[in-house]
């Protein structure tokens, strides 16, 4: 508190500039802000309340106060008032001039800086919106801050443009971040006002972080400019009005000016909106993707993927749901729920479904998968279900199975960065995969393909035949079989990799999965694969399958029996368990009394069939809300223009389909199954040991990217079925006369003609 000032002055003493002083003599002293009042009281405070006006150093203070009041009382209580907050020291020169209202508002805001340190400092304006009337530097005036001339360091640059997407701010990031210089970009246009964040060399993000997430949200412009040949963002008309163009420069340069004077926080680093149209504001993370090529490590992903996967002990902590977790929807919301956001978040939202009853659970994600525009997206959403699509036993489950599911697919996308080999099958052999073992599509369908191609949706679709000469991407993948390293085209791997429009291998779904660890991941990967082979050999061979009883005695199955009866719905499940002898359960549920049965179906498979069960019935939940409100001619409540739905939907009957159905003449029962290990990784173990004694290799691809570190597993079983039409030589005509299902393999031209529509 006696400390000397620069020059050895004593600093002088007064309350703070923000506070009004008002005392009733000898009494009461108030200390009077906009929505507060401060009382002092005592002889004491009234005697010292008027020495203390900013023109006294303490010493001038004691003395001034003496005799009434003692030196040490005098002290004490000068260093409360400063303790609270009330007093300030203030150098030996502070006036009262025009900088009051600015000391003001520093002291009132409570933020800690540097007074004057605003006035000190250089802005310089950059005006990319080419608008006329040269209001950017007019702002900057008005605002009492300082504009660098041209060529001379500034200690900000503030940045204004109609799009954030503006492909010179790249550019300006990047000179920028090299310089190790700040700048803050605005947008004054469009309902909404956009500022920040302070883009700064260092740890935080780069502008390139952010535009990858904003490129999510423009999907469909970026696919209209590739249909039109352009590159970049669209130009979109300036819309606003000329009052919202001056508070989205004034509100920046209020920003600019805090952070000139030296204030930092967290919100700094997010974008900041402002709804025009209602006032109301928001804030949006914007986080450093660890795997950048501008501020981060782009070998993240490819030392990663090129890595051996080395499974660690998890212990299974959660059963509550639709399968063994490593932990349960509580900790996957906590730990992702950031990953949520409407302008800059991976997953758009978490909403429920409206349509039907609230049990079925329903949920969507709002994600846009990251999307070249040199090439077009492939198909991503089935009829019934988006990518981003949760289902679980409650609300909680299906938010963070939605979750889930839309960040398994945005990580299941060719960035750019995956590692790749590049040559022909017969040049990587024996190290490669050959594609056909993994598509197992049969000569007659590449014969047929175009008019086959012409009649049936994107998930039906038959490649071109492979061509083992052509040169194409690999990617390594980690065989837990052999423990070692082989090669899968990077287009059988990944959505929309370079080599798709060569057209002879697709990226898929199947065996993707997302997981508290990877370790779940990579279990719950490969019961999908199981699963889905399972009912390839069911659907298409159409074979009658024995019941599995629905557990009334579950307060959750009962219910859903209940709530599926008052849709005009009836329920049963089969047993679809293959050779394999993992538990795998098809839910069915039809209309009844009514034309159209609108039949839907669920499918699960999981170690434990009470889990099995649970899952099935879930993910029929799932599909059910499209057609909970039926015609009243009694028609299909389907609307949808997918083939193979329509077909189904429009004619599908249970006489018409007594595969349906279970078995007649065979009791229902629950497929039987040794207890699963308690561990994830032992799980895995048992379920590579299983295959293996089936001829099955196990391939796995960690496809978690750093910027999302939700653990998600590519997993392939060449050999397995998938659900689709596809029909190559092998288990599905094998396995069902090896179960006894049937006496002799079914005749290729006898198989379903209906393609599975989910």
């Amino acid at each position: 508190m006696n400390r000397p000032v620069p020059g050895g002055e004593l600093p002088r003493l007064g309350f703070a500039p923000h506070l009004r002083v008002e005392s009733v003599p000898g009494e009461l002293v108030f200390l009077m802000t906009e929505d507060r009042v401060t009382t002092l009281g005592g002889a004491q405070a009234a005697l010292l309340a008027p020495l203390l006006d900013g023109s006294r150093d303490l010493p001038r203070i004691v003395a001034d106060a003496a005799p009434r009041l003692s030196a040490g009382s005098t002290e004490r209580l000068v260093t409360r008032l400063l303790d609270a907050g009330l007093v300030h020291s203030y150098p030996p020169d502070a006036s009262d001039g025009s900088d009051g209202p600015e000391r003001a508002y520093w002291s009132l805001s409570g933020l800690e800086v540097r007074p004057g340190g605003a006035r000190d400092a250089l802005v310089a304006p950059v005006d990319l919106t080419e608008e006329p009337g040269g209001a950017l530097h007019g702002a900057v005036s008005a605002a009492g801050l300082r504009t660098a001339a041209a060529g001379e360091p500034a200690d900000l640059t503030l940045v204004l443009c109609h799009d954030y997407l503006d492909p010179r701010l790249s550019t300006l990031d990047e000179e920028h971040r090299a310089a190790g210089r700040t700048w803050l970009p605005v947008r004054a246009s469009g309902t909404h006002l956009w500022i920040g964040p302070f883009f700064s060399a260092g740890d935080g993000p780069c502008w390139r972080c952010l535009s990858d997430r904003l490129r999510l949200r423009r999907r469909a412009e970026a696919y209209v400019q590739h249909r039109l040949g352009h590159h970049g963002p669209a130009e979109h008309r300036p819309s606003y009005l000329p009052a919202g163009r001056a508070a989205a420069l004034h509100l920046a340069l209020l920003e600019a000016g805090k952070w000139l004077a030296g204030h930092r926080d967290a919100g700094q680093g997010s974008l900041w909106r402002l709804d025009t149209r209602t006032l109301e504001s928001s804030r949006h993370p914007v986080r450093r993707r660890p795997q950048c090529s501008r501020c981060g490590d782009p070998m993240l992903v490819p030392d990663r993927v090129s890595a051996p996967v080395v499974l660690s002990p998890q212990p299974v902590r959660d059963t509550t749901g639709g399968g063994h977790r490593t932990f349960g929807p509580d900790w996957m919301l906590e730990r992702y729920g950031h990953l949520v956001d409407p302008v800059t978040g991976l997953v758009g939202e978490i909403r429920r479904d409206p349509r039907g009853p609230e049990f079925l659970n329903c949920f969507h994600a709002g994600a846009q998968p990251p999307w070249d525009p040199r090439r077009p997206p492939p198909p991503l959403h089935t009829p019934l279900r988006s990518p981003g699509s949760g289902k679980g036993v409650t609300e909680l489950h299906a938010r963070a199975s939605a979750l889930a599911e839309a960040l398994e697919r945005y990580s299941g996308y060719f960035q750019g960065d995956e590692p790749r080999r590049h040559g022909s099958y017969r040049e990587l052999a024996p190290l490669a995969v050959h594609p056909d073992t993994v598509q197992l599509f049969d000569r007659r369908q590449f014969e047929d393909r175009e008019a086959w191609n012409r009649a049936h949706g994107p998930f039906h679709q038959v490649p071109e035949p492979f061509d083992e000469d052509a040169p194409l991407d690999w990617t390594p993948v980690w065989s837990l079989t052999d423990r070692r390293q082989r090669l899968v085209p990077t287009s059988l791997l990944y959505y929309n990799a370079p080599d798709a429009g060569a057209g002879l291998c697709r990226a898929s779904s199947n065996g993707a999965a997302a997981g508290t660890s990877l370790e779940d991941a990579v279990v719950h990967g490969c019961l999908e694969l199981v699963e889905r082979d399972a009912v390839a050999l069911w659907w298409y061979n159409r074979t009658r399958q024995p019941g599995v009883t629905l557990d009334l005695r579950d307060p959750w199955t009962a219910r859903m029996r209940d709530v599926l009866r008052d849709l005009g719905r009836t329920v049963w499940a089969l047993d679809l368990t293959s050779d394999l002898g993992i538990p795998v359960v098809a839910a069915v549920s039809a209309r009844t009394g009514r034309t159209a049965e609108d039949i839907v179906l669920g499918f699960g498979a999981h170690f434990d069939p009470r889990v099995a069960l649970r899952r099935a019935l879930t993910e029929l939940n799932q599909m059910l809300p499209p057609l909970t409100e039926p015609p009243a001619d009694g028609s299909s409540a389907y609307t949808g223009t997918d083939p193979e739905a329509l077909a189904w939907f429009r004619h599908a009957t249970t006489a018409g389909q007594p595969y349906l159905l279970p078995a007649a003449r065979r009791s229902a029962r629950q497929p039987a199954a040794p207890r699963p290990p308690a561990d994830a990784a032992a799980q895995v173990h048992a379920l590579v040991v299983l295959l293996r004694r089936r001829g099955l290799e196990v391939l796995v691809v960690d496809q978690t990217r750093p910027d999302v570190e939700l653990p998600v597993a590519k997993v392939l079983v060449p050999g397995l079925r998938p659900h689709w039409a596809a029909f190559g030589p092998g288990r599905l005509f094998d396995i069902p006369v090896a179960l006894g299902r049937l006496t002799r393999p079914t005749d290729y031209a006898q198989l379903n003609p209906l393609p599975l529509y989910l």
